[in-house]
């Protein structure tokens, strides 16, 4: 098991944590967003958050998943942030949400790190990666530029229209827009005999289909993997899930991947985090992720 941070990245930095908010500083903007996580005292006063931050997003009494922004005069929406390190040079669009996110999720540039080793290592041309729940394309992102053939599935049409303009931005083409179900999407490519040299999941705890199709965690992701493990190159391939839910232990991750996948090669699981400015460690998620060839982990944290 391991807990693994990505590297410094100058777009982006987490300022401060606690009483379930976190501070943070995507480009040349500070918001304050909910973080349920962040349980204990947060190290700045709330005077100070109140003078850094551009826009603080507050909870809906009636509807706690939804909100609105606070905002000062300068806060711009949308804004640009770019991501540069490890091969990659992307540009994001990031906007103001009534569901508090903002179109990225920093934690998740170790995993882009990895993929992009990942397909430059391997053994083939222009290997083909499907990324599920793939939400404003960061991974799509990284995956095309570091030469795959990618194809992108979300059930939320603005989201993929969203991406798109992410693609645009960071001046890359070609990628396969699917606005589907992934369980349906996945279980379609099963019977048509595709394959794909890499898979990436970040799925929900909950969610809808563009049908009304119904996805809750628990329920279905067993089964989903075992359709995704149907899909995999058996020769050149890699995988990546990582999970946001809270309570959900990456060693039901492990025993999942493990019965789904059986004995595979150079697997990495554990926890993503973020240490805030004053050492205080954020979780943001579990991960699971293996290779058929061996690669250099990001910037890794001992477990004390």
């Amino acid at each position: 098991m391991q807990l693994i941070t990505p590297a410094p990245w100058s777009s982006y930095e987490l300022i401060d944590s606690g009483d379930f908010y976190k501070l943070e500083r995507f480009g040349d903007f500070v918001l304050a967003r909910p973080e349920p996580q962040a349980i204990w005292d947060k190290s700045l006063s709330d005077d100070e958050w109140e003078r850094r931050a551009h826009a603080i997003f507050r909870r809906d009494r009636q509807s706690p998943e939804r909100g609105d922004w606070q905002t000062t005069p300068d806060m711009r929406d949308p804004w640009f942030v770019t991501f540069r390190q490890s091969g990659l040079n992307l540009k994001f669009k990031l906007a103001l949400t009534t569901f508090k996110h903002v179109g990225i999720f920093p934690e998740q540039a170790d995993n882009w790190a990895y993929l992009y080793r990942a397909i430059q290592n391997m053994d083939t041309d222009r290997p083909r990666v499907l990324n599920l729940f793939a939400y404003t394309g960061g991974a799509s992102l990284a995956a095309r530029q570091a030469g795959a053939d990618v194809t992108h599935v979300d059930a939320v049409k603005p989201i993929i229209s969203w991406a798109r303009e992410n693609m645009d931005h960071s001046e890359l083409d070609n990628i396969r827009w699917v606005v589907d179900d992934a369980v349906k999407f996945v279980r379609r490519e099963g019977r048509r005999g595709n394959r794909y040299n890499g898979i990436i999941l970040d799925p929900p705890a909950y969610g809808r289909g563009p049908d009304g199709e119904k996805w809750v965690l628990e329920e279905h992701l067993n089964d989903l993997l075992k359709a995704c493990a149907d899909l995999l190159d058996r020769d050149n391939f890699f995988f990546i899930i990582n999970l946001y839910s809270l309570g959900f232990s990456s060693l039901i991750l492990d025993n999942l991947m493990r019965q789904t996948f059986g004995e595979v090669p150079n697997a990495e699981w554990g926890e993503l985090f973020m240490d805030d400015a004053y050492q205080k460690r954020l979780p943001l998620g579990v991960f699971y992720r293996f290779a058929s060839v061996p690669l250099s982990a990001g910037v890794t944290a001992g477990l004390d």
